[in-house]
């Protein structure tokens, strides 16, 4: 048992975690006491502590008979193997000292060591200074094996990159502590295991306590008690240790996101099977459609930058159509297993939650300390109408969880010391990852934030200046790690097979002055007669944000005008609502006609396919970012009247744009034809179905009856972006032919027109170029019209087969 002693009587505590080492202690011992009373009048009192972590050998006998010979040697027992994590907190909590050291038993860090510890620790008013085998002065006598030093690395850099920063080597076992901040740290560590070391310098990081890496010899020992599997075990304990860390207030925040996100969706939960989003056009069709063939394409380890199952025997770019890689390819099992109704609907509803907290976690860094008024900004930025409107058909216009991030990453190379190989590295991967996420994301958000920096630069130029030089170092570091990542996959969009330069959208892609005061027709306040005749259709209401929100933030901008950040995000949001206006726009109520400044932009690379109104999604950010800092003030508003009127404004504005669950209407039924695999004895390898009329952008319900059959037939035409023409411009679907128009004109108008042996020579020609097995007339409005248009140029009458009509070719 321990003596009761004064708190200021012992100068050093060391501390030796011990499990199973009667053949190496009493040598670390004798060393360690050798050591300490060679210079009594240095080191003072001290006191040597021994954990026996319940040891199966005869190591507390033998620390036992090191205390016998010196009294200030004291062994605590364990009855069971806990870990070293528990052996150091127990040990570190029964000191007494003004400092404490902690050393293996092995002493794989020889104890004259102490000596450099203890200057650095006076020298530079540190709280701890602590060996480190990764510092450029230290010395490794005896290295471990090759494989194990990879690791010991790997593990470093993926603690320094989520734990600890700036610390090179957590794990070596040679730490001098302050007592009183040691003692503390360890009373509120909980791990047990090797991740005890990564915890209690968390601790220190997190109270601000300085942290000194000293250069030291080190040698590896035989009989070490660390094994390979010990590695992977303390990134285990880190993530629980970085579980326990989130606040409840941030678990909470984003359990809210997440229950609005399902209950947004709860119609297409509610009926996997037969739920179709009533506002997706065919765009549900098709994303279910992306999902399954990455899905076939990874199983079976294809090339998933294509494939022929559409637009057969052309195929279609995969890269050059928004199949979202990023979550396509490692949802794969959730495909496979579940369907690919499964993962469109979970992609929506986690995106869209995971995009608000991914705002919520960047205003809370960025923007403003309250946690409620981040929650709010945050909301609106991922739940503003836009983003509703895109939630209808567009994943990848909903799911931006990266982009916060990749923001933050961006602004941590103008932080005052920035880490530019580092953050430029991670802003590298981010991109690239982002790339297979959403290019044009990506893109519109990089227009958002050259916008806030050059007005941020225009106002605070003592800190352009001062931050201009590493921003560009960090931005050419990330371009650097993107492009290679890139390349090829790129290189196969613009170049490969069935790539196109630009998308032709229409001469409806920009949005009215008039559409950013209109309440948006998934709004509270909104209907779809209001927003339909502003919006290019249902699933592009680009802007929509309600007039008593614009005039609220018009009344916060004025009132926070000071603030640099205030300034540069209304900058950034004007100058995106007015590129969103397009090439040309007209000014309400009148027939006068401006040029937009979009026109500079319209025929650039990249820019050329954009669909300009989207631009107008920067905004929501932005507004996000003026209502986070109005709440922020509201709440430290000591008047009770002034809250009570900012938060009725809030509320009075907010109101009208709340969204409103997502319609859901019932899908057709799969033909038997498909659903019970009829199709198998009419179509062969290298052939497609050719459905009437053939599937496009307007009808594509071939596609789910493809996905439905587990992609086992190849389809002519279809929804995609692909080329057209000679100069390969893009086009919503495939080339059209003589005969997918005629059918699409006789489904249309129910006419059938007279058909002579030129349209028989025709269809022949066009289905030869499709490679056709088998035609197929399903059940489809004016399907008698189809039935004869088809039995004429096909010169025979069809079959009925399994509920449609077939003729085999």
């Amino acid at each position: 048992m321990r003596g009761d002693r004064a708190v200021s009587v012992v100068d050093l505590s060391v501390v030796v975690p011990a499990y199973n080492e009667e053949a190496r202690l009493r040598p670390t011992l004798d060393a360690i006491c050798a050591h300490l009373r060679a210079e009594p009048g240095r080191w003072g009192e001290w006191e040597l502590i021994v954990v026996d972590d319940g040891s199966t050998d005869a190591t507390a006998s033998v620390a036992r008979e090191a205390a016998a010979e010196e009294p200030r040697i004291q062994l605590i027992s364990g009855h069971r193997n806990r870990g070293k994590g528990d052996a150091l907190r127990r040990g570190v909590l029964a000191s007494y000292g003004r400092r404490v050291l902690i050393t293996d038993a092995d002493l794989a860090t020889p104890i004259e060591e102490l000596d450099h510890l203890d200057k650095q620790l006076a020298a530079e008013d540190s709280a701890a200074a602590i060996g480190s085998r990764a510092h450029p002065g230290a010395r490794i006598e005896v290295h471990q094996r090759r494989s194990r030093e990879w690791l010991g690395r790997l593990g470093n850099r993926l603690i320094r990159a989520v734990a600890v920063p700036g610390i090179h080597d957590t794990q070596c076992g040679f730490k001098l502590l302050e007592g009183e901040r040691a003692r503390a740290a360890f009373a509120e560590s909980r791990l047990d295991g090797w991740g005890i070391d990564v915890e209690i310098l968390r601790v220190f990081h997190r109270q601000g306590w300085p942290v000194t890496e000293v250069p030291v010899r080190w040698s590896h020992q035989p009989g070490s008690k660390v094994r390979p599997l010990d590695y992977a075990r303390v990134l285990v304990e880190l993530a629980r240790l970085r579980a326990r860390s989130l606040r409840r207030a941030d678990l909470a925040v984003t359990g809210l996101f997440l229950l609005a996100s399902v209950l947004l969706y709860k119609g297409l939960w509610a009926d996997l099977d037969r739920g179709y989003l009533a506002d997706a056009g065919q765009d549900q069709n098709q994303w279910e459609w992306f999902f399954a063939v990455t899905a076939d394409n990874v199983s079976h380890l294809r090339n998933p930058l294509f494939t022929t199952l559409q637009n057969n025997p052309d195929g279609v770019n995969l890269m050059a159509n928004t199949v979202m890689l990023g979550l396509s390819v490692p949802l794969t099992p959730v495909t496979l297993l579940l369907g690919p109704r499964v993962t469109w609907a979970l992609v929506l509803t986690l995106g869209l939650a995971a995009t608000a907290a991914a705002w919520y976690w960047l205003f809370v860094r960025r923007v403003t300390r309250n946690r409620p008024a981040a929650a709010l900004g945050a909301a609106f930025a991922a739940f503003a109408p836009p983003m509703i409107s895109h939630g209808n058909a567009h994943p990848n216009f909903l799911a931006l969880f990266l982009i916060p991030v990749i923001a933050d990453r961006a602004l941590r190379l103008a932080d005052p010391r920035p880490r530019i190989a580092r953050d430029g590295t991670l802003l590298g991967l981010l991109a690239a990852y982002q790339i297979f996420l959403g290019e044009e994301p990506l893109l519109l958000a990089a227009m958002g934030m050259l916008l806030f920096a050059l007005a941020y630069a225009a106002v605070r130029r003592d800190v352009a200046r001062a931050v201009w030089r590493p921003l560009l170092r960090g931005l050419g570091v990330a371009l650097a790690v993107c492009l290679p990542l890139v390349a090829f996959p790129l290189g196969w969009q613009f170049f490969g097979p069935q790539s196109y330069t630009g998308v032709l959208h229409g001469d409806n892609t920009g949005n009215s002055p008039l559409a950013f005061l209109q309440f948006a027709g998934r709004s509270l306040a909104g209907s779809d007669a209001g927003a339909d005749p502003l919006a290019m259709n249902r699933t592009e209401q680009n802007a929509f944000y309600g007039w008593p929100l614009i005039a609220l933030a018009a009344a916060i901008a004025v009132r926070l005008w000071k603030l640099a950040v205030v300034k540069a995000v209304t900058f950034m949001a004007l100058a995106a609502a007015l590129l969103s206006l397009g090439v040309r726009f007209r000014i309400p109520y009148t027939d006068i006609v401006l040029t937009g400044p979009w026109r500079a932009l319209a025929h650039q690379p990249l820019f050329e396919s954009v669909i300009e109104s989207r631009v107008a999604m920067v905004c929501a950010p932005a507004l996000g970012v003026l209502l986070a800092l109005a709440a922020d003030r509201l709440a430290a508003t000591p008047v009770r009247l002034h809250r009570a009127v900012g938060c009725a404004a809030l509320a009075a504005a907010l109101a009208p744009v709340l969204p409103t669950p997502y319609p859901v209407r019932e899908r057709p039924e799969v033909p038997a034809f498909f659903a019970y695999g009829a199709y198998r004895g009419y179509v062969f390898e290298g052939e497609s179905v050719v459905t009437v009329p053939l599937p496009n952008p307007g009808s594509a319900d071939a596609l789910h009856w493809q996905t439905s059959s587990g992609l086992g037939f190849s389809l002519a035409g279809g929804y995609f972006n692909g080329p057209w023409g000679p100069d390969r411009i893009g086009i919503y679907g495939a080339v059209p032919r003589h005969t997918s128009n005629l059918l699409d004109d006789v489904r249309a108008t129910g006419r059938v027109p007279q058909l002579g042996p030129a349209w028989q020579a025709q269809a022949r020609h066009d289905l030869q170029a499709w490679r056709a097995g088998v035609v197929v007339l399903p059940p489809t409005y004016n399907e008698q019209a189809l039935y004869e248009t088809v039995e004429k140029l096909l010169g025979r009458p069809g079959e009925r087969v399994a509920g449609v009509w077939v003729w085999d070719l």
